[in-house]
């Protein structure tokens, strides 16, 4: 086929590629000097009697999106034509491929470079979630992958979410773009899959398989059929993604079990949340979570031989085993950073931890200590005051505030008394060393 000269006012300069519905042109733009990118829609699929109302629901919904997303990771849609004779979107051009060719085992990004690309990922889903627009259809093929190289060395690590076609926006049009036969089952949510409304969280669900796809060069669920695919989807749970790649941080196995949880409950519910909990692995490389050595008896007792847990009866004690994460931390690891957003507490199970601010030490933590614990008591956004810095090889035992709130009232109500004892302690300390003075 034979490209054609102009598409509107855009000179078409070559082809980039074809799908079922559209062919996409490298074009440009005269009146602001640019090139872009034009996705012509094939005329016969918007005027198909069984599917032509869903791909003009589609073409409407990106259209309506033109100039309302600006943002780095983005790929911003510039025009858009709705028309009988010919219908277009003038989008952003994107030098570079997508993230597929990263998914298999032999072409596997880096990791620390793979968590920044979902951490961006993060940042961009929580942009779009906060203008209203929920993307639905977050997979590899619609992750750009700037100045992509032809191997996972020459990668660069910025990217660019694209295709917000089956977005489901927050406004009077929601009823419009809510529809079924939208996405890709593979990245589905369970919600997405069982046709129930959706929120952002299905976004968090989908960007956790593309993670996992990313990390291990699989997906998490294979099925020879969409209908075997939707039955795991909704009831198997994936091996974790460090069963097939022995180079990965354990820690990074929790960050995809939490974003792939079957209800949204369990989920990630904000895109802070996971992001933070990304950022924490790239900055902790050295930290190796969830040993899969623990056994929960260990656990159970290792917990019942600290004094803060006298009190906890048995069924609250393995209450508190099921929602803890048990990490080992290698020396010189920062467990806490001064400044930081505070979502967590900790137990100290063995060795020493220094407590410093602004290079100043404050002291240090022996085993069976509290600390972190004001990040629960203070309710809303709650900054460290301190860096908490591993001094030797330790293990540590992490609570989150959201694993809390969702405890037992009963189990809460132990802890909050731990607090008070906590606290009620170190005043004593302090009072002692005042005395001293």
């Amino acid at each position: 086929m034979a490209l054609p000269e102009r598409i509107g006012k855009y000179e078409i300069r070559g082809k980039l590629g074809e799908g079922a519905t559209s062919i996409v042109y490298l074009a440009f733009d005269p009146f602001a000097e640019r090139e872009v990118a034009v996705k012509a829609i094939f005329p016969e699929v918007l005027r198909d009697k069984e599917r032509g109302r869903l791909y003009r629901n589609l073409l409407m919904t990106e259209a309506s999106l033109a100039g309302k997303l600006v943002h780095p990771h983005i790929v911003q849609i510039f025009d858009a034509v709705v028309a009988e004779e010919q219908s277009y979107i003038v989008m952003e051009y994107v030098r570079g491929g997508t993230l597929e060719p990263f998914c298999t085992a032999s072409t596997l990004l880096p990791v620390d470079r793979l968590v920044e690309m979902i951490f961006k990922c993060t940042r961009a889903l929580d942009y779009a979630f906060r203008a209203g627009i929920t993307h639905r259809d977050i997979k590899p093929a619609n992750i750009l992958l700037v100045n992509a190289g032809d191997s996972a060395e020459r990668a660069s690590g910025d990217i660019k979410i694209s295709d917000f076609g089956a977005a489901l926006l927050s406004s009077g049009e929601q009823s419009r773009t809510q529809v079924s036969g939208v996405g890709s089952p593979a990245y589905m949510s369970p919600q997405q899959v069982r046709d129930m409304t959706l929120n952002h969280q299905t976004d968090i669900y989908s960007l956790g398989v593309v993670m996992y796809q990313l990390l291990t060069g699989r997906l998490p669920f294979q099925s020879t059929s969409n209908y075997g695919m939707i039955y795991q989807i909704c009831n198997a749970d994936p091996p974790p993604p460090s069963t097939f790649r022995a180079d990965m941080p354990v820690g990074l196995d929790a960050v995809v079990a939490r974003a792939m949880q079957k209800e949204i409950e369990a989920r990630y519910q904000t895109w802070g949340e996971f992001s933070h909990d990304l950022a924490q692995s790239f900055l902790n490389k050295q930290l190796s979570v969830q040993r899969k050595a623990f056994p929960d008896s260990e656990k159970f007792e290792a917990l019942r031989a600290l004094r803060f847990f006298n009190e906890f009866p048995d069924v609250m004690l393995w209450e508190v085993v099921r929602f803890s994460r048990w990490n080992e931390v290698a020396a010189s690891t920062v467990i806490m950073r001064d400044g930081e957003r505070g979502d967590f507490f900790a137990f100290l199970l063995d060795g020493e931890l220094m407590v410093s601010k602004t290079g100043h030490s404050l002291g240090t933590l022996a085993a069976g200590e509290c600390f972190g614990e004001m990040a629960i008591i203070r309710r809303g956004e709650h900054a460290r005051g301190a860096d908490v810095v591993a001094q030797t090889a330790t293990r540590v035992v992490t609570i989150s505030s959201h694993a809390l709130q969702h405890a037992s009232e009963a189990c809460q109500m132990h802890f909050y008394r731990g607090f008070l004892d906590v606290i009620a302690g170190r005043l004593a300390d302090s009072n002692t060393r005042m005395a001293a003075l």
